[in-house]
């Protein structure tokens, strides 16, 4: 994947989505650290399978963005390796009037990479960014929920809520921009989607489409200067390229595949040169629908193709295991998720039954379903490189075909697959993945609200009870009430199908043992990317 996910730095992890290549944010399975001393020096080489498409923080709705976006600039909080909420550009803040209102106080020595210090003035601004109507934010939802916010002085905000709002917090690490960049700017088309300036660890330096994004280190960032020099993000669009690159070390950090992690890398060489790790997902994959395409519009149809298709053995025979059948529409080890919600299971004589019900039938006995004189048939988009959605498409292909059902699968870009299918609503049905946070709120994702251009509720999902506890949901701060909501929640949503939820594959990040101080940790590898280094003596790029 590259994914289409919920950003990272803090934000990222709160929604979505990973990223597939996003592999610092995720839970390692073992420690490595060594005793060398710190240097500085070196740069790391990190492959994905598709380009960023915007630099502009609060428009990065895929994961390649929000991995350098990620890099670059900062929110008001984040998590720590643990799963706590700290500060990160507020160093405190105060909790009033029982979560109403929360007064963040700013860091005093934090400056963008252009030297302008940054101050309250920017909060406020991309705050007022993100509730602009005429800005294509997917993360508006959140700050919605805001009455206003109020600069007590350069370094103090007071934000005051209509009403409770437990991801509050949370919702703050949401990247800041720089009003005096962009004050004048049209966000949708400026040209700092390309020539990016935020306050992070490290600074833009180049973006070549389609081949490498080049960061450098921030000599002055607030916390410590990172120790590795360079940070290049490589497009690769395809896994066995990438795999080629690693075999030779021109890949510093990736993701592999689970073939390629069960079976091609358990040999002499990649012991001694790479790290391997393994963790559950937090996430899923899936198969959406257009909801405003009639073939889609009767549930009985959706819930057929659920009986369709057999996700045990999809993820048998494509993952080797690495993978659980999900019923979404949360993380699987979640308090939110509803155990008690079992997947369909593969049958199909349900799955005709439903369809017959639905008006769906083989007229001519030529084995493909007919109504109204047209046949059942649509294509389903599936993001180039990502080999695992590509033979999961091509099962589900063979699934459906048993039931009468015409799928065509149709192989494209990341980006023309976001920018020119999925936001403009052009597309039957798509394949991609969520990336989600650890706070369960998913109110950008299934609101009926949440449907404009850019939004993530792309399938046009509609269900007044969802609606109702989701809004519910956000305003409970206990977490047994909480999670009672949720799993009302997932019941609708599994039991309405706008998804064909598919599964939740581990993440399978391999890093070069090069690199030290790479700590494993419940929120993953890359919490401390900036304290990673490269002894002198192996360093390998000046």
């Amino acid at each position: 994947m590259t994914e289409f996910v919920l950003r990272i730095s803090y934000y990222v992890l709160r929604k979505i989505p990973l990223i597939i290549s996003a592999v610092f944010f995720f839970l390692g399975i073992s420690s490595l650290t060594f005793a060398d001393e710190p240097s500085y020096g070196d740069a790391i080489i990190v492959s994905s399978i598709s380009d960023a498409h915007t630099l502009v923080p609060i428009l990065a709705s895929d994961s390649s963005s929000a991995d350098i976006c990620g890099m670059l600039f900062n929110g008001l909080t984040k998590y720590d390796k643990d799963v706590r909420i700290i500060g990160d550009l507020a160093e405190s803040w105060d909790i009033l009037e029982d979560g109403l209102v929360i007064v963040f106080h700013l860091r005093k020595n934090v400056k963008w990479h252009d030297g302008v210090p940054f101050t309250a003035r920017d909060v406020l601004f991309t705050y007022n960014k993100l509730i602009d109507p005429k800005v294509k934010t997917p993360y508006s939802g959140d700050f919605e929920r805001v009455k206003s916010l109020e600069i007590v002085d350069d370094y103090t905000l007071k934000v005051l809520y209509k009403e409770p709002f437990a991801p509050a917090l949370s919702s703050w690490g949401m990247w800041i921009m720089p009003e005096h960049i962009l004050k004048n700017e049209d966000l949708n088309k400026t040209a700092f989607g390309r020539h990016p300036v935020g306050t992070g660890p490290y600074i833009f330096k180049s973006w070549k489409t389609g081949e490498k994004i080049e960061l450098v280190s921030n000599r002055d960032y607030f916390e410590l200067k990172p120790y590795i020099d360079r940070y290049i993000y490589r497009i690769i669009p395809d896994d066995a390229t990438i795999f080629l690159e690693l075999q030779t070390q021109g890949v510093d950090l990736s993701t592999l595949s689970p073939l390629q992690y069960t079976r091609q890398t358990n040999n002499v060489f990649f012991r001694e040169h790479y790290n391997k790790f393994r963790y559950p997902s937090f996430g899923y994959t899936y198969m959406a629908y257009n909801l405003s395409d009639p073939k889609f519009q009767d549930a009985r149809v959706r819930q057929a193709m659920n009986y369709a298709v057999n996700k045990e053995e999809m993820a048998k025979t494509i993952f080797f295991g690495l993978a659980e059948v999900t019923t979404g529409p949360f993380m699987k080890d979640s308090w939110a998720y509803n155990k008690d919600v079992k997947p369909a299971p593969y049958d199909v004589a349900k799955a005709r039954k439903l369809l017959g019900e639905a008006g769906w039938k083989d007229t001519d006995n030529d084995g493909w379903l007919e109504k109204n004189g047209e046949r059942f048939e649509f294509t389903v988009l599936v993001n180039q490189g990502n080999g695992e959605r590509q033979r999961s498409a091509e099962m589900i292909q063979k699934y459906l075909k048993d039931v009468g059902i015409r799928m065509k699968i149709r192989i494209v870009e990341w980006n023309t697959m976001i920018n020119e299918f999925i936001d403009k609503r052009r597309f039957e049905a798509v394949m991609m993945g969520w990336f989600l946070s650890r706070d369960p709120d998913n109110y950008d994702i299934w609101h009926s609200s949440k449907t404009r251009e850019g939004e993530f509720n792309f399938v046009g999902y509609k269900n007044e009870e969802v609606d109702r506890l989701l809004t519910f949901g956000r305003r409970t701060f206990d977490e047994t009430k909480r999670a009672a909501i949720y799993h009302r929640v997932h019941e609708l949503i599994y039991a309405d199908q706008p998804y064909m939820f598919l599964y939740s594959s581990d993440i399978l990040p391999i890093v070069n043992s090069r690199f030290r101080n790479v700590e494993a940790s419940p929120i993953g590898i890359g919490y401390n990317f900036i304290k990673w280094y490269v002894p002198k003596s192996e360093q390998r790029y000046r």
